[in-house]
């Protein structure tokens, strides 16, 4: 499995694709997949990195998701956010119209 942080991130959250549909969706602390990154289980560490990985095994295994990987987050007043533009745009959804999709429903997008 990809790892897209840095080694030295701080917080990392777990990614992977829905295998039914493709769409983006974040691993949580009680092992569902959920399409919000603000559902996700940020963990602190390698370690804990690691066991978040481990614990995705299993849906892979059941083909539910395709291709988890870690990805470095940030911990901020309103709630979590992407550390990367990639995974920014991963959360968004497809670039080439605005006014579709989630990008559609997320603050600050300007159509």
């Amino acid at each position: 499995m990809a790892q897209h942080s840095r080694k030295g991130a701080q917080f990392q959250a777990l990614t992977a694709n829905r295998l039914a549909d493709g769409i983006v969706v974040y691993l949580t602390a009680d092992n569902r997949w959920s399409e919000s990154l603000q559902d996700a289980d940020v963990t602190e560490g390698k370690e804990a990195g690691e066991a978040l990985l481990a614990r995705a095994q299993a849906s892979v295994d059941g083909n539910i998701v395709v291709e988890p990987y870690l990805f470095e987050v940030a911990r901020e007043d309103d709630g979590i956010r992407a550390a990367s533009v990639r995974e920014t745009i991963r959360q968004a959804g497809p670039t080439v119209r605005l006014d579709l999709g989630k990008q559609a429903e997320l603050p600050g997008v300007h159509r």
